[in-house]
């Protein structure tokens, strides 16, 4: 039996990067100016479109190998409806933002 002196699990590393994410994420975004809002609002809007297309791939394509296609297409049917969900609201968002913007008419 090897002894890994120093070794540490993957499932550890990888949820203290999860946690650090969090934290670095929530303080980013919360000191974002109101000015810069929307800007940021298309760019996560554009990258939900690209977890979209991914998730179709996901539902749509048979998987090969051992693995279960039906827990495959219901992690891509989840993740389809969460970024859908996130592209429709972010949209709702930017257009409130930018009616703030615009003149009143008298």
């Amino acid at each position: 039996m090897e002894h890994m002196a120093g070794a540490i699990d993957p499932f550890i590393f990888r949820l203290s990067i999860f946690v650090l994410a969090v934290f670095v994420g929530y303080y980013v975004v919360w000191s974002v100016t109101p000015a810069l809002h929307t800007p940021l609002m298309s760019v996560t809007n554009a990258i939900s479109s690209v977890i979209v297309v991914g998730a179709l791939l996901a539902v749509g394509v048979d998987t090969v190998g051992d693995g279960s296609p039906i827990f495959a297409r219901l992690l891509g049917f989840i993740a389809l409806i969460f970024a859908s969900v996130n592209i429709f609201g972010g949209f709702l968002v930017t257009q409130r933002m930018l009616a703030m913007y615009t003149k009143k008419k008298k």
